[in-house]
């Protein structure tokens, strides 16, 4: 029977995978914008680097097909499983050292890289290999956290776990000068620091508005792309996060992610608790054993908690630690108001000096803008602050997380609020 349970959940996968795929094709933007709206106009000037979705999806949706077909990690003990992504993580962060160690033979042009490339290659060869044994694993063991919160159709997770390990491509974040708001997002191909400044600037000197191109960790594709990375817990923490947006798709939060930016907030903010929630449970289940996986997880934020954590005390002979966090809540309420006052200038040289305070403390963000905010601002703390500035949604967000009896009744519960509004009054309504 198990078997049997084990055939028809791979058929079903499979089927799921061709109408997800085929739907997601469909409706991707095209490579060629119209008009001569700001957002086309936008558009016509990265028309030379806009990312091939069709062509990804494609090569994507073939190979995950080809994976359910036949699945080794079903044959593996759970022990096994861990055991693999581990050294499958190791060897990534291995891959990644020597690629950086190759650009730097090639740019300094003083040593003989032939030993260096010929070792990158058989590595990058092997990660290739184990690649799709790693996310199957992964896969499985999300869907079997899923399973038992409650996100089964007919005994199998619906919409099915399907990710990619892969690149990612960049994502250009486009905002009014005069407020933060997302008013336009794109994903580009990966471009050289020169060309990536060079299209920012044009941007902002021939149409007036601010620009970031920024590197991103995953994107609600079907199967989601997930960025390659040595860090377990992410890892498992950004499928869980894409997951969440393919079951919210279903949605009305999902129905309505392009519509406005306080349903992209709510439903970014929601995948993201939702991911780290998911995350961190898998991690602790599966990989206990392994504490070069288990130091990696973040420490649980204080606001998700349903019983108060004890507060730290600090000691009055230290200097407080700078907080990055905090810097940038204060600078995003100061650009709010500075904005709301129409002093646009005066709140991007004072963005410019706040983050040269962060790069000497030791965080480094290439640039703070208003398009950095409108994107960041999206994925709000739990604990309010940060990027999000004194927008509630983050710790609205948070509250009926805390308050719901479970996962699936708090996802059940978010996904039908879809404005700033809707959210504040439900959390009027907890005890």
């Amino acid at each position: 029977m198990s078997r049997l349970r084990q055939l028809l959940g791979r058929l079903f996968t499979r089927l799921i995978l061709l109408i997800f795929a085929a739907a997601f094709i469909v409706s991707v933007p095209a490579d060629t914008p119209p008009a001569n709206t700001r957002s086309d106009r936008v558009l016509g000037y990265a028309k030379d680097s806009l990312y091939n979705y069709v062509g990804w999806l494609l090569g994507a949706a073939i190979a995950k097909i080809g994976q359910t077909h036949a699945d080794p990690s079903a044959f593996m003990p759970e022990a096994a499983r861990a055991a693999f992504v581990v050294d499958y993580a190791a060897r990534v962060g291995q891959l990644q050292s020597l690629n950086s160690q190759l650009e730097r033979a090639l740019s300094d042009g003083s040593a003989d890289v032939t030993a260096l490339q010929a070792e990158r290659d058989a590595l990058a060869a092997q990660v290739a290999r184990e690649t799709p044994l790693a996310e199957a694993i992964i896969e499985t063991q999300v869907a079997a956290l899923l399973r038992e919160e409650g996100f089964a159709l007919f005994g199998e997770v619906f919409p099915p776990v399907s990710a990619r390990f892969t690149a990612l491509p960049a994502l250009l974040v486009i905002s009014p000068r005069d407020r933060i708001q997302r008013e336009l997002t794109v994903n580009l191909n990966h471009l050289p620091p020169d060309a990536v400044s060079a299209l920012e600037q044009r941007l902002e000197a021939e149409l007036n508005l601010s620009a970031l191109i920024t590197p991103i960790g995953g994107l609600a594709l079907f199967p989601s792309m997930v960025i390659q990375t040595w860090h377990v817990p992410f890892l498992i923490e950004t499928v869980a996060h894409e997951w969440a947006h393919h079951y919210l798709l279903f949605f009305p939060l999902g129905w309505d992610y392009s519509g406005g930016s306080e349903t992209w907030i709510i439903n970014e903010t929601t995948a993201s608790l939702f991911g780290k929630e998911v995350g961190r449970k898998v991690v602790e289940r599966y990989y206990s054993a392994f504490p070069q996986v288990m130091r990696l997880l973040p420490p649980l934020d204080p606001a998700l908690s349903p019983t108060p954590l004890p507060t730290p005390t600090p000691d009055p002979t230290q200097p407080p630690p700078f907080d990055p966090a905090a810097v940038l809540d204060a600078t995003r309420r100061r650009v709010d108001a500075l904005l709301a006052e129409g002093k646009i200038e005066t709140a991007e040289a004072f963005m410019e000096a706040q983050r040269r305070l962060l790069a000497e403390n030791g965080y480094f963000y290439r640039r703070i803008n208003q398009a950095f905010f409108a994107f960041y601002g999206g994925y709000q703390l739990p604990s309010g602050g940060g990027a999000g500035g004194d927008d509630p949604i983050g710790p609205t967000v948070a509250a009926l997380r805390r308050q719901a009896p479970s996962l699936r009744a708090w996802l059940a519960q978010m996904r039908f609020l879809t404005t700033r509004e809707a959210l504040l009054a439900a959390r009027a309504q907890l005890p």
